[in-house]
């Protein structure tokens, strides 16, 4: 079957049906993450500031962007109108219907209030992103640069705009494997990280993600891995600058570098990374032991040495944030408070996607079974047969192609192949 291609554009050339059936479900699943899961049968408004869900702007509707829509209004609603989709927007309620589309009621859910005070926009809404204020895809820029989300203001940014310098930790670039994998989970632009400044009281390792250097092994990794050698024969006393938690780890850390093999040590540093790896992602996931009472300090609404500046934050940051009565008031007031919130996080998002995707196909191969099974044995026989032949002349047409294996199958020969199957089904009748 690889052997067999599709025939596209002159531009595209040909892909082989392997390739054509990979990239549909590459689509459908990429789909599914943006829309949650949501088929868009339903308008999402009775379900009122939804904690994260897949929105649209109708430029159509309200060129100025200052209204949103959701995937079932987009699809019943504006069919036919230029519509912006925005990724996934936080807190937010379907303003389909409401008073800013003028006399236009929503199909699916007519009565609504007359606007969601709740809702935040940007300029997002109007098809514009980033300090440039540039729309995309850029109809000015030949090749398309790619953009990542600021996890509070949830704007997005072109890396050559984030204000990043040489002499910041993470250096002048995304930070980023030897692959060109992002090794951050969430990023905070600069305009907003002056809202998050209180991550300056905890270890720099869990709110910033280091440079990766020619080892491919994170910076910041390094120095934990030159720390824990310089430790391994430390007291417990001698680590006073760490915090309690990370003594604790920091202890079995040592511990199981000493155990390691001596040759390892000596020929490669893989063992003591893998190790220090594993420890820090403990630090990461372990819970700060609090002083007097609080993770971060006394005086938490101060930070006068904070520069402002864009962050990179590292795998399970948000489970260490401090959940004292002061923390939680100051992330109330700093309207942060989502940051505790598991299912605010992308990854969150898409994780229950995918879960969905997984029950839609089995619900759909269920449903495919029970209707077989609910049919009487000649329309069994038949659609029996009915896939058989369809087989036989895929089959057929994949070895055969318009002059070869080797040659490209064109739309004639597709439609070559149904008309045989409708004539083979008019003879058999």
């Amino acid at each position: 079957m690889a052997s067999g291609g599709f025939e596209e554009d002159d531009a595209e050339g040909t892909i082989t049906i392997n390739e054509y059936i990979e990239r549909m479900d590459a689509e459908e699943l990429a789909a599914d993450l943006v829309l949650g899961g949501d088929e868009g049968d339903e308008c999402t408004y009775p379900k009122g500031y939804m904690k994260r869900q897949a929105i649209f702007s109708c430029i159509t509707c309200t060129p100025e962007g200052g209204a949103g829509i959701c995937t079932a209004c987009c699809l019943s609603c504006h069919d036919g109108h230029e519509l912006l989709e925005l990724w996934t927007k936080r807190n937010f309620r379907c303003d389909c219907g409401n008073s800013k589309f003028g006399t236009l009621a929503c199909k699916l859910l007519p009565s609504k209030d007359i606007e969601n005070s709740e809702n935040s926009y940007n300029h997002n809404f109007k098809g514009l992103y980033c300090t440039c204020g540039r729309p995309y895809p850029d109809p000015n820029v030949e090749e398309q640069v790619e953009m990542i989300q600021c996890c509070l203001c949830e704007d997005w940014f072109h890396e050559e705009h984030l204000g990043l310098k040489p002499s910041d930790s993470v250096g002048s670039q995304i930070p980023r494997d030897e692959e060109g994998e992002p090794i951050y989970e969430d990023f905070i632009c600069q305009n907003c990280s002056p809202l998050c400044s209180f991550l300056t009281r905890y270890p720099e390792k869990l709110w910033v993600a280091a440079q990766v250097d020619s080892t491919g092994c994170a910076n910041a990794c390094s120095e934990t891995v030159e720390s824990n050698k310089t430790h391994m024969d430390s007291e417990p006393g001698q680590l006073e600058n760490s915090t309690e938690a990370e003594k604790s780890v920091m202890r079995k850390c040592s511990e199981k570098i000493s155990k390691s093999e001596p040759g390892n040590l000596e020929n490669s540093s893989e063992a003591v990374e893998s190790v220090v790896q594993k420890c820090s992602e403990k630090i990461i996931d372990s819970e700060p032991v609090p002083a007097n009472g609080c993770a971060i300090g006394t005086d938490i609404n101060s930070f006068p040495d904070f520069e402002k500046k864009p962050l990179f934050l590292s795998k399970n940051w948000r489970n260490i944030l401090c959940r004292c009565e002061k923390c939680l008031e100051m992330y109330k007031q700093r309207k942060v408070s989502y940051l505790l919130d598991a299912e605010d996080t992308i990854v969150e998002y898409e994780k229950k996607a995918k879960e969905r995707r997984t029950e839609k196909l089995e619900k759909q191969e269920g449903e495919a079974l029970d209707l077989l099974n609910n049919l009487d044995h000649v329309a069994k026989v038949e659609i029996l047969h009915g896939i058989k032949d369809f087989k036989d002349e895929l089959k057929g047409l994949l070895e055969s192609g318009s002059g070869g294996p080797s040659k490209a199958i064109t739309s004639a020969d597709i439609d070559q192949m149904f008309s045989n199957l409708k004539n083979k089904r008019k003879r058999m009748e």
